[in-house]
């Protein structure tokens, strides 16, 4: 098992991050991490819905199709997925703060690859991956 747990200060108001990041259709104006975004039913995160991407971690794209398990509205989205042997479930937890909003993402990889195929996919590369999106997620939500 591994674990990605890495939080980010918007200085934006909460109702700004959240419609930010939960609107699928403009990531693709701030987010070059997950890439060839698609919805599968609507335009943004719903429960009970996916969502489609890619990502590269080096040089060869690996996709998702997660299902989003859980929407709390301006509180929180889970999806989970699995692909090669390996299950990921990622949260994303959104708290008003008197500077903005705190967003906290926190993953959970399991199966057997993620110990055989760490050197794959090393910790270290998904973190920078995790950090990167949050990263891009802030300066887009302070922006607008």
């Amino acid at each position: 098992m591994m674990i990605i747990e890495e939080s980010i200060m918007i200085h934006a108001p909460l109702k700004r991050a959240w419609r930010t990041f939960t609107d699928i259709t403009r990531w693709k104006d701030w987010n070059t991490i997950l890439r060839n975004v698609s919805p599968d039913k609507t335009e943004i995160l719903t429960e009970g819905g996916k969502v489609r991407f890619c990502i590269y971690p080096f040089t060869f794209p690996v996709y998702f199709e997660p299902n989003i398990e859980e929407v709390v509205p301006f509180k929180k989205v889970v999806w989970a997925s699995g692909v090669y042997g390996i299950f990921a479930r990622h949260e994303f937890a959104f708290e008003e703060v008197h500077e903005g909003t705190l967003l906290t993402s926190r993953e959970v990889f399991r199966g057997l690859p993620v110990r055989a195929l760490s050197f794959l996919f090393p910790e270290s590369r998904l973190r920078g991956l995790t950090v990167a999106f949050l990263k891009e997620l802030k300066k887009a939500a302070e922006r607008r």
